[in-house]
């Protein structure tokens, strides 16, 4: 495995990534919730680009892979402002955000905050406010109470031993970070791929995405029996194809 090249922050956070030469527009892979750029999307996304010659970039989020900083101290804040600083120092020109579960979060947060740097978005079981709308809202009042007093409760994960630890920090700055509570202009074409037998981000939340984005171009993909992993065959042709057909604008 190729070693990754390190971006330093603003911030001080020590930013692991992997880029490649190109044409534009580039796209930037956006990962998941403690997941990291070595995931099959994000490899299979790579490949595809560089058989085109398009330009790529992947990276871990603070606290995420071989980035630096620990994942409990990180939040939606934080890795937006990674993001940020990959695509405004490693990139040129537009880009296509491709973004994969908390990814796609990060992706319409970017494209919010610098919109003349984002020639498309690709949401993959995008998970727009999940800290409030699927973290706080499923806790019971035990939880809550143990997050206020000790800042911290644990959680089970189905794709790891280790529990996801969630910090009262990463409940409150995801507030500050909310894209569905407010008008949500984009300015670029947006695809939402989403699979029907995905447990941790169901079907609805696609179809209030669709409804909430304001672009002049919206679509939205359902694919039968997909789950959150989203990374059968068939899934992978369908994100390579989403980011081909949105419009050249590099």
């Amino acid at each position: 495995m190729t070693e990754p090249a390190y971006l330093e922050t603003p911030q001080g956070r020590r930013i692991a990534y992997h880029r490649q030469q190109g044409a534009g527009p580039g796209v930037v892979f956006l990962g998941g919730f403690r997941s990291d750029m070595e995931g099959t999307k994000a490899l299979h996304l790579e490949a595809w680009a560089r058989a085109r010659g398009r330009a790529f970039l992947r990276f871990d989020y603070s606290g995420h892979g071989q980035s630096s900083g620990a994942f409990e101290d990180g939040c939606i804040g934080d890795w937006a402002a990674d993001a940020r600083a990959a695509v405004s120092t490693l990139t040129e020109g537009p880009q296509v955000l491709v973004g994969s579960s908390m990814g796609g979060w990060i992706a319409l947060l970017l494209a919010r905050a610098m919109p003349e740097r984002v020639a498309g978005l690709v949401g993959i079981a995008a998970a727009p406010d999940f800290t409030e709308d699927s973290m706080w809202a499923d806790f019971d009042a035990e939880q809550r109470a143990a997050l206020v007093r000790d800042g911290r409760v644990e959680l089970p994960s189905d794709y790891s031993d280790d529990p996801y630890v969630i910090t009262r920090r990463l409940i409150e700055d995801g507030r500050d970070n909310l894209v569905l509570r407010s008008p949500l202009p984009l300015p670029c074409p947006v695809r939402l791929l989403q699979g029907t037998a995905d447990v941790d981000v169901p079907v609805s939340v696609a179809l209030r995405l669709l409804e909430h984005i304001d672009a002049a171009d919206v679509r939205a993909v359902l694919v039968k029996g997909a789950d959150h992993r989203f990374s059968s065959p068939e899934c992978l042709y369908l994100i390579t194809t989403s980011v081909e057909e949105l419009p050249d604008k590099g």
